[in-house]
């Protein structure tokens, strides 16, 4: 006599309570074979509605978690995306995983995500890792990757975009923009606008901090203006807090001549500004300040902050679609997308200037 389908369910939950679910135990409760569960899993469309919901009650009935692994295996396919990122804590990369997510979340992919915490030997291990759960593609910051890891993401023959920065030589697609550029130009503007006594303050300097200040350098040099004592940075993070230490450091380093100063992030140019607030120094009469990345509290504070908007946002959506055309099979003419920036002028340099 056959059982009542309720009590079956009872027992065969009962009996898989204390063992890993399986693709076969689902099969069992819903009355299907093992292979109509994956393809209700994997090839939806080609399942009628009904055995769709069989299949469903059984998998929420029992909990199953499907084995992606496995899944990659037999489909040559994960859904999945990797996205290494230096730090889960700076909130300059929130806005490009937005990008990245707004476009995944549609396309039926997963993001996995990773921090290598500014270490190209902690991005390789992360890499290596990431390879490990078969990856249809990857998304990673900058082009300051070891030579393994770059070696590691040919052999594994996935679409792979570099994002943040414009990379001399790319694993495979890039989008991002000049941060030398970007910060030559600020500098430019700001030495151009009377300012002559002009510092630099940098913190982690991690590679495109470094372009940066290569920037500043170059500003300064064509402008016939010396650097020398002009420049202070840490290995340190970078921080509001941090900002008001560097500035409080250049300002003793240079007994007071600074009359501008150049921070490599907004953060930096916030602690300045705020140490200028308490050392009574008249923001930009005194002392001009310039940011970069733009984020939210720039255009807030009093006086506004000038700043370099970098489009991070557009760079996680502009990356994430690039991949996915890829993976669909589309040739990639324009491997190189040059994501620009815009100089935003406020209150905090001069409102003379001319941008």
């Amino acid at each position: 006599m056959r059982k009542n389908s309720s009590v079956y369910g009872v027992e065969m939950i009962t009996k898989t309570m204390n063992k890993r679910i399986t693709l076969s135990d689902v099969a069992e409760l819903a009355g299907v074979s093992a292979i109509t569960v994956s393809r209700v899993l994997n090839q939806p469309e080609k399942v009628s509605e009904n055995v769709k919901i069989k299949v469903q009650g059984a998998i929420d009935k029992l909990g199953y978690i499907p084995n992606r692994s496995a899944s990659a295996l037999a489909s040559a396919r994960s859904g999945v995306i990797g996205v290494v990122i230096p730090s889960l804590s700076n909130s300059v990369f929130n806005d490009v995983l937005r990008g990245v997510y707004e476009v995944t979340g549609p396309a039926g992919y997963q993001v996995l995500l990773v921090d290598t915490h500014y270490s190209p030997l902690e991005e390789e291990r992360m890499v290596r890792t990431l390879l490990g759960q078969a990856p249809e593609a990857m998304i990673l910051t900058g082009g300051n990757q070891t030579q393994h890891t770059r070696n590691l993401l040919i052999k594994a023959d996935i679409p792979v975009v570099q994002i943040m920065e414009a990379v001399e030589d790319p694993i495979d697609m890039n989008v991002g923009f000049s941060h030398k550029q970007a910060a030559y130009e600020v500098v430019s503007k700001i030495i151009a606008s009377g300012y002559d006594k002009m510092g630099f303050l940098g913190a982690r300097m991690d590679p495109r901090a470094q372009q940066r200040l290569q920037g500043y350098r170059q500003a300064m040099e064509s402008a016939g203006l010396s650097t020398e004592g002009l420049i202070v940075t840490t290995p340190r993070p970078s921080s509001i807090a941090m900002g008001s230490e560097l500035f409080k450091s250049l300002m003793s380093k240079t007994s007071g001549i600074c009359n501008a100063i150049f921070c490599v992030n907004d953060d930096l140019a916030l602690g300045s500004l705020f140490e200028c607030q308490r050392m009574h120094i008249s923001v930009p009469s005194d002392m001009a300040i310039c940011g970069f990345n733009d984020i939210e509290a720039s255009a807030l504070v009093n006086p506004p902050l000038s700043s370099v908007r970098v489009p991070r946002h557009e760079m996680g959506v502009i990356a994430t679609e690039m991949l996915l055309r890829a993976l669909s099979g589309e040739s990639i003419v324009e491997k190189t997308v040059d994501s620009g920036y815009e100089l935003k002028l406020r209150e905090s340099t001069s409102t003379e200037i001319k941008w």
